[in-house]
């Protein structure tokens, strides 16, 4: 049984999850548009669509459900100030998500790598899938190990923050344990996302 001091309070963990819409030739480019954190418990503590510093060109609507509308700068909030607002959230915090270094990326916001808890990294989930060098997606994920079906229709941030919280709660006591033992239980992200990590 672990002890005591292998656990992280609920107070320090918080999950992230970004959608994007396309900018740039062809909608190529991911640019962050709806933003959710999650505390431990589940509730909300910031949900909000982000106003666009380039123009769209890709509102990926079949897949995001965002439309022209949600962005209107009358409704989302401007990047400078979601992105301060998200730093400020999860600074001092454990940040929990699924493929974090693409949420981090997205909001220009670096965050220290020995506090995240990333499930598409966690190696126990991929080795339980048979995929020990593969990224697993988050919808896979939750039907092996939970059982339970998500992004059934368009993708909603805070059922995906939900999720990857659900699953890192799921393993948290083996997951803090190897932590602290300092054996990392979790594969590198790729190398090209390294400014995400402090």
């Amino acid at each position: 049984m672990p002890s005591k001091q292998s656990q992280v309070s609920p107070e320090q963990l918080i999950s992230l999850a970004t959608i994007c819409c396309g900018v740039g030739p062809g909608g190529s480019t991911s640019m962050v548009s709806k933003i959710t954190l999650i505390d431990f418990m589940g509730k909300v503590v910031l949900d909000a669509y982000v106003c666009p510093t380039m123009p769209v060109t890709d509102y990926r609507t079949a897949t995001t459900g965002i439309e022209p509308r949600h962005l209107d700068p009358g409704v989302a909030m401007r990047f400078s100030e979601a992105q301060a607002r998200v730093a400020s959230l999860i600074k001092g915090k454990v940040l929990i998500g699924h493929a974090i270094w693409q949420d981090l990326s997205v909001l220009g916001i670096p965050h220290p790598a020995i506090n995240t808890r990333d499930v598409a990294l966690y190696q126990p989930f991929r080795n339980a899938l048979q995929s020990p060098n593969q990224i697993i997606g988050l919808q896979t994920l939750m039907w092996h190990m939970m059982r339970r079906r998500i992004q059934d229709g368009v993708q909603n941030s805070f059922e995906n923050a939900t999720a990857a919280l659900d699953l890192y709660r799921s393993h948290s006591s083996a997951w803090e344990q190897a932590v602290v033992s300092k054996q990392w239980p979790c594969a590198l992200p790729p190398s090209t996302y390294s400014r995400c990590y402090l």
